[in-house]
């Protein structure tokens, strides 16, 4: 969470308007909107289900293929091309819906949201909307300093996503300004869950925490479950947070936003924060808030304006005549339930015990988002306490420095695994095996292939090192002559020296033993 009186809670802020161009938005001070509104949130997160095929169709759901090769008749909405529901899609929407403690629909339907875009090749989409698979649940998650707070879930349903737009010669990347599209059907069709939180509210300044640790919670769920890889920075999970603010002791709700396919938690954060702040200060100027979706800016932790929002009422839903109910019987349900997983607030009382963590390490582990990761850390060979210092450090500052979550940097956990491994082997210093590790962020191989390539394995060479040892101890003789009076702890300019010498390629531990060999 932000500090009161961070990069954000000035009067005013910088955003990027849908032109390109900065656009100065005033925005009120964050304690100053706790004192006058209460924030109303809403969040939606869409998670792309990890199937083997689309959802009504037999086309690859598979990530990364070349543009317009997953594609089929149904997926490209061609002329009398029949839908077939993914039998393994509903059994995973049951699935997610029983871990969010839902009720599971006996019976439930899909309809047909009409709406025009280039990237939806039938004119409509295929979801759930009056009778959802799973329905009245929750979720227990946990903030930064170990409060629980429970979300309430009203639904989780099932659908298809869309294609992607490529937009050329906007500044902005969107398709204002756009001299030409590019339409990939890739995607279109892929599984989809859709899940829709109760209206949160009482969180106060605790809500961008409350939307992080909720989005934070979910990831962590629906990949325990091995239904999807909830990779937000590829975009197989993204949220939309909608929020509101209404006047203290007002009981209705104020109209909402909604900040679309915010793709990491970070984001949810600032962007939930950026719209308390802005709203608030537009309603104290005297303005009206529109109801509207908006495009989260990751330059600058701002919002820009997007579109009018619809009402459920302007996508004319009805039942898709080509889709008969989906049924799931009590038994089935049953079954699935035995399925379940280890749950992850199960598998963290588990792990904290074994690993003998203080709540408060254990807790900054979550917090980090690290604690899948050093767990896989481990099991490819390390400690956990090797792993810790890897992933909470190092690469958690780097991480931070490029503005990404955890996951996201780059870095594999067979990655940390290797550099510790060849740490231990004395290949390399701890200083070389972050430079191993910075050369796997910026793209440049495996761990050996970086170490291959920019020669950082440790100096074997005891003459080159002795050489080293000889200048450094001929340029100190004052070093020297105090070692040799008995002071043993100044040799620290001396290796200094040495490892500058040999570009910080030598053993620290076998130089130190050879310079005590030289002055004994």
């Amino acid at each position: 969470m932000f500090a009161r009186n961070g990069a954000l809670a000035g009067r005013t802020c910088a955003g990027i308007s849908r032109m390109g161009r900065m656009t100065a938005y005033d925005l009120m001070d964050y304690d100053e909107v706790l004192e006058k509104y209460d924030p109303v949130m809403g969040l939606e997160v869409h998670v792309e289900l990890a199937t083997e095929t689309k959802m009504f169709s037999t086309a690859s759901a598979h990530f990364g293929a070349e543009p317009n090769t997953n594609i089929d008749p149904v997926s490209l909405g061609l002329p009398g091309a029949l839908p077939v529901v993914n039998a393994k899609g509903v059994e995973w929407a049951i699935k997610i819906g029983l871990a969010l403690n839902c009720e599971i629909a006996e019976s439930s339907r899909f309809a047909r949201k009409n709406y025009f875009y280039p990237d939806q090749p039938k004119n409509y989409q295929i979801s759930q909307y009056d009778e959802p698979i799973a329905h009245d649940g929750y979720l227990d998650v946990q903030l930064e300093d170990g409060t629980e707070w429970r979300v309430e879930i009203e639904r989780a349903h099932m659908e298809e996503d869309t294609g992607k737009l490529t937009h050329l010669g906007s500044s902005s990347g969107r398709i204002t300004g756009a001299t030409a599209s590019l339409v990939d059907c890739n995607r279109a069709g892929i599984p989809l869950i859709e899940i829709v939180t109760k209206p949160i509210i009482g969180a106060g300044e605790r809500a961008p925490e409350v939307a992080k640790a909720y989005v934070g919670a979910l990831r962590e769920l629906v990949k325990a479950l091995g239904v999807s890889d909830a990779r937000m920075d590829q975009g197989s999970m993204r949220c939309d947070a909608n929020l509101s603010l209404r006047p203290i002791g007002q009981e209705k709700f104020g109209t909402r936003t909604e900040t679309k396919n915010i793709n990491s938690l970070k984001s949810v954060e600032q962007a939930v924060r950026f719209e308390m702040q802005r709203q608030a200060q537009v309603l104290d100027d005297g303005g009206e808030i529109v109801q509207e979706t908006r495009h989260y800016q990751e330059k600058d932790g701002s919002t820009s304006k997007g579109r009018p929002k619809e009402e459920a009422s302007e996508y004319r839903y009805f039942n898709d005549p080509d889709l008969p109910p989906v049924i799931a019987k009590p038994e089935w349900v049953e079954e699935i339930r035995q399925t379940l997983p280890e749950l992850p607030w199960v598998r963290r009382a588990r792990i904290q015990e074994e690993w003998q963590l203080p709540e408060k390490e254990f807790r900054d582990l979550v917090n980090a988002g690290a604690l899948d990761l050093v767990v896989d850390t481990v099991e490819a060979g390390t400690t956990p306490d090797e792993a810790r210092a890897w992933w909470v450090s190092y690469i958690q500052a780097k991480a931070n420095e490029a503005g990404k979550d955890l996951d996201a940097i780059g870095v594999a956990p067979a990655d940390v695994a290797r550099v510790v491994e060849l740490v231990k082997e004395g290949k390399l210093t701890t200083k070389l095996g972050r430079q191993a590790i910075d050369g796997v962020i910026a793209g440049e191989g495996t761990v050996d292939e970086v170490v291959a390539a920019r020669g950082l394995e440790v100096v074997r060479d005891d003459g080159a090192i002795e050489k080293a040892i000889d200048d450094a101890l001929a340029a100190n003789p004052d070093i020297v002559e105090k070692y040799r009076a008995g002071n043993k702890k100044v040799t620290g300019a001396i290796v200094g020296a040495v490892m500058k010498a040999t570009q910080g390629k030598a053993d620290p531990g076998e130089v130190n033993k050879m310079i005590a060999a030289k002055l004994a």
